[in-house]
């Protein structure tokens, strides 16, 4: 199977080209779709993480030696980390975009793993961007959903170092679990954020408690008020008026 793939579904509303590094993920967040979506044990998941073989790079460098993307970026990750403590040893991620570069690819990283990303800020260019996902802003609500991930003020200030040094930077707010804590993450972070994507939580019954038609509209009237651009996932434009839609992205 091809490495670099296209992702479907929910998942293409996010990046047209995707490489997971790993198999497993020691964040441990207990929302996390990815141990479903790839039919593993949950526990195996979260507690033994591992390279994907010794013949990863090599078939990432020929994937991407021949890979036409038309300019779009390749994403790292969406079953993994690209920063999980697993890659402090192996450094794989490193390996991966340097040669997704070398081949002319921009990259795009999503990651929980905070200030470990710094480590390969060197690797960056304005063609790529770095991002993190936010659910939280309180460090101890942070831990309960994301055991193993960095911290939210850990996550800000790698963001934050990316920003200042003139790297594209956007923030994931999915799955929203706290429409209060959402809301509060984009005026927190808005000075160094270029773009906030927002989906809803899904899969999960609690879910339907929140009141998403407002936090829909609330989302938007704020990134618009602060001159931000913004997308929101189908399953959460949806809610706006008008219907269901393809994206929201307005703003400056």
């Amino acid at each position: 199977m091809a490495l670099i793939y296209e992702p479907k579904g929910r998942a293409r509303e996010y990046a047209a080209w995707s490489v997971n590094i790993y198999r497993g993920c020691s964040h441990g967040c207990t929302y996390c779709f990815a141990p479903s979506a790839l039919r593993m044990d949950r526990h195996m998941f979260y507690s033994e993480p591992s390279d994907r073989g010794s013949g990863f790079l090599k078939q990432l460098e020929r994937e991407a030696a021949t890979l036409k993307t038309n300019g779009e970026p390749i994403l790292l990750c969406f079953t993994c980390d690209p920063y999980q403590p697993l890659d402090t040893e192996l450094k794989l991620t490193r390996e991966a975009i340097k040669i997704l570069h070398a081949h002319g690819h921009a990259v795009n990283v999503l990651t929980k793993g905070g200030t470990r990303a710094l480590r390969d800020l060197d690797l960056f260019t304005p063609r790529d961007a770095f991002a993190t996902t936010l659910t939280q802003i309180h460090p101890r609500l942070s831990s309960a959903w994301e055991p193993g991930a960095a911290h939210p003020e850990d996550r800000i200030f790698a963001i934050l170092q990316f920003h200042a040094k003139g790297i594209p930077t956007w923030v994931s707010l999915e799955p929203v679990l706290d429409p209060t804590a959402a809301l509060l993450i984009i005026r927190n972070t808005h000075p160094f954020v270029d773009l906030f994507k927002i989906g809803r939580w899904n899969y999960d019954p609690r879910s339907n408690e929140i009141d998403w038609r407002k936090f829909a509209a609330d989302a938007v009237a704020l990134c618009e008020s602060l001159g931000k651009r913004y997308m929101l996932k189908r399953d959460l434009a949806c809610f706006l008026p008008g219907g269901p839609r393809e994206e929201v992205n307005r703003g400056a």
